[in-house]
């Protein structure tokens, strides 16, 4: 069923839920053109099948390279491993906009503060609207159809060390046809590189 992306009808993790006073900010991507690492970035969670219960998976990725700047594994839906991996990523650069969906992880006065405070634009999905993160649902596809569903994990940790060979397969060995057959990273590191103007750049 796996191999086939066949699945079962159950209900399943809910990870899309708002805070109920929590604010929801407008989506700011609709009808740009984004052409630079850095411009935008993406977070989303799925969730990964143990032998017994779940994992949950939080990446947060530049759409202009398909970059994956970091990710964090949890047992739980808490707030707390997706400001992980925002503090993770803001240690690696800084993106002009922000994009999730509009899940209680997202939508809470932490995690939006935390992006607004690094003078980040803050921009959510509409409800129901998959498409509007449309570049980390394929990356959950990939993740997916590429390594999940290949392996039965059965504790967290042989999650968490399979994820982390893949990211670092994804980000530095897997080309994208998208991006010219190149690596999420080449393009990342190397177009911010190229930006850098020559009276800035470290000799």
């Amino acid at each position: 069923m796996r191999v086939m992306g066949l699945e079962a009808i159950y209900p399943k993790p809910r990870m899309s839920v708002n805070g109920s006073n929590h604010k929801v900010y407008p989506y700011l991507l609709k009808g740009v053109t984004v052409d630079r690492p850095d411009q935008a970035w993406a977070a989303d969670i799925t969730y990964i099948r143990l032998a017994q219960g779940f994992v949950y998976l939080v990446a947060i990725l530049d759409w202009y390279s398909r970059y994956v700047v970091s990710w964090e594994l949890s047992t739980t839906l808490d707030t707390g491993f997706c400001l992980e991996a925002l503090r993770t990523a803001l240690r690696i650069s800084k993106p002009e906009i922000f994009n999730t969906d509009q899940g209680v992880q997202f939508t809470s006065l932490d995690f939006t503060g935390l992006l607004e405070n690094a003078g980040i634009r803050v921009s959510m999905d509409g409800r129901g609207r998959v498409y509007d993160n449309i570049f980390v649902e394929r990356l959950w596809r990939s993740v997916k159809y590429e390594e999940v569903y290949l392996h039965d994990y059965r504790t967290v940790p042989e999650a968490r060390g399979h994820l982390s060979d893949y990211f670092e397969f994804y980000n530095n060995e897997r080309p994208h046809e998208r991006l010219g057959y190149r690596t999420p990273h080449e393009v990342y590191f190397g177009t911010r590189a190229a930006m850098v103007p020559a009276s800035e750049a470290v000799v």
